[in-house]
Order: structure tokens, then sequence, then C-alpha cells
């Protein structure tokens, strides 16, 4: 049984579709929306197993513990930039392009991709839910993309 779904089915493919911030053709095939029960899995292992949405999350719980530091996306987000914030970049800089990561935006709704297909598309990723939790697999490094537009640079325990 395949652990992926159709993105098209979850009404959330347009904004891998839009002329800008443009996605390449290459980069949507990596996109791979997870069915509910294998985001549920990484959503359990990797961000929480007693609360299922971010906005749930309490003070105490790792991605609040966690933070190391903060970066402001929202305004290269909104520049001509297409590169993620600095702080990012450093944050995540033992990631290679080859990375597995996961855009978790809540349980049931849980993107697997590569790092470089992320930090290529990043602005694409960012047009879903709000204060979504990024994770590589094996790594410690996470991010959470808050609405306040900044980027929570995190460690998992």
């Amino acid at each position: 049984m395949s652990q992926y779904r159709s993105l098209a089915d979850s009404g959330k493919e347009w904004v891998f579709r839009r002329e800008e911030p443009f996605v390449t053709q290459e980069d949507r095939a990596a996109i791979l929306l997870m069915t509910e029960s294998a985001g549920a899995n990484i959503w359990r292992d990797y961000i929480s197993d007693a609360f299922l949405y971010p906005d749930l999350f309490s003070k105490d719980m790792w991605v609040k513990t966690g933070k190391t530091g903060e970066d402001d996306w929202e305004s290269v987000w909104e520049s001509d930039e297409l590169k993620l914030p600095e702080g990012v970049l450093t944050h995540c800089a033992n990631w290679g392009d080859d990375t597995k990561v996961y855009f978790c935006c809540h349980a049931d709704f849980v993107i697997e991709t590569t790092w470089g297909g992320f930090a290529r598309s990043w602005k694409a990723f960012l047009f879903l839910d709000s204060d979504a939790v990024l994770v590589g697999r094996k790594k410690k490094q996470a991010l959470q993309f808050c609405e306040n537009g900044q980027v929570a640079l995190l460690l998992r325990p």
C-alpha cells in the first residue's frame, strides 16, 4: 500500500502550480503528500504524540522549548530574493540537497520532499497552513514557519 496520496485531491496542489513563486516540474514531482496514516506516523515520531495541530502545542513542548534563534521569513518571502533566509541556511547547513524532509502542517497533512526541493520551492510551501514545522529525516535541526513572519530555528530532542 502506498504511503502517498494525490496532492490534487487535497485541494492544495494549486500552491505548487502558481506562476509565482514558480515550482519546476521536477521539484513538483518530488513533492509527495503522505497518506493520513503515514503522515500521522511522521507527526507522532517527529513532532508530537499529544497534539494534532500546531496551535494546540503546549508551552513545554520541544517546538516551544527547543528554539535556538529565529529569523524573518516574511520580508524575504515578499521580496524578489529566491533563497531561504540566511539564518535558516546556516541552521540547516549540514543538510544535503537529498536529505528527506517533512513539511508538517498538522497530523493529517504532511508533505515529504527533499531539502534541495524545499529550498528552491519554499515560497510556495508557505501558502499552506501557518505554523508548519519542517523536520529533516535523522536530523536534529527543525524549523517552524510562524504566522507572525518569523521562522523559529529549533533543535529536536
